[in-house]
């Protein structure tokens, strides 16, 4: 009985939560106002039902917060390149995203544009995004940009367009040789192995680098404390 009693406490303090404040007057602290209560409408207990299904399912593990965001990760989705040529855009990104929010808006835009010797006009830069803004927030996050070289490489994009120029000027091969042409003995064994294997084949080569860089410095490292110990 007391649950219940409870239960019903609650249920009504959410409605007149939900329930929009009445024009004139004052509510006092048990939701009445003027002297009588405020009747439930049909829309707030709807939408009071809609909150308590939602709480249940988030609680049961059947959705999501909607607060929760979905992580992107270039390397899955965007498949057709390779490790190396999406770390390079994402170092052109952030290199571009001067005010390190995430965005490279349209003064950004504008200003990686005259550095790559294409300047465009306003409506230039407009279409630009335009033509890659999924979100329609009027600037392009990392994975918009990346779009810019998959519609390049895919050969969806106008050759006189601004994007067509930020791609070429951009100095990232992303053409049909530079996304499956080998350029040396390595991305020729990658090219042979089987796409599964692929991604494992770069980063055990990017491993492999890193011990080679690390190998010369101790080497040069070693060769400078030989010669100083000659002046000694």
């Amino acid at each position: 009985m007391a649950e219940n009693e409870l239960a019903q406490k609650l249920q009504r303090r959410l409605v007149l939560e939900d329930a929009e404040p009445p024009v004139d007057g004052e509510v006092d602290g048990n939701g009445h106002h003027n002297g009588e209560e405020k009747p439930a409408t049909a829309s707030a207990d709807s939408e009071l039902s809609a909150k308590l299904t939602r709480r249940s399912d988030i609680n049961a593990g059947n959705a999501v917060p909607a607060n929760r965001t979905t992580i992107f990760n270039p390397y899955t989705e965007f498949k057709e390149f390779s490790r190396k040529q999406i770390k390079d855009m994402e170092a052109m990104f952030k290199q571009y995203d001067t005010g390190r929010d995430g965005f490279i808006d349209m003064m950004e835009l504008k200003l990686m544009m005259e550095k790559l010797g294409a300047p465009q006009t306003h409506l230039g830069l407009k279409n630009m995004i335009k033509e890659v803004d999924e979100d329609f927030d009027g600037k392009l996050n990392y994975r918009e940009f990346l779009l810019i070289f998959r519609k390049a490489a895919a050969g969806e994009l106008d050759e006189d367009s601004g994007l067509m120029s930020l791609a070429k000027l951009s100095e990232i091969d992303v053409s049909t040789e530079g996304v499956k042409g080998a350029k040396n003995f390595f991305e020729a064994k990658v090219q042979a192995l089987s796409s599964s294997s692929k991604f494992e084949a770069e980063i055990r080569a990017e491993q492999d680098e890193r011990k080679r860089q690390e190998e010369e410095k101790k080497n040069r490292r070693a060769a400078f404390k030989e010669l100083k110990s000659a002046f000694n």
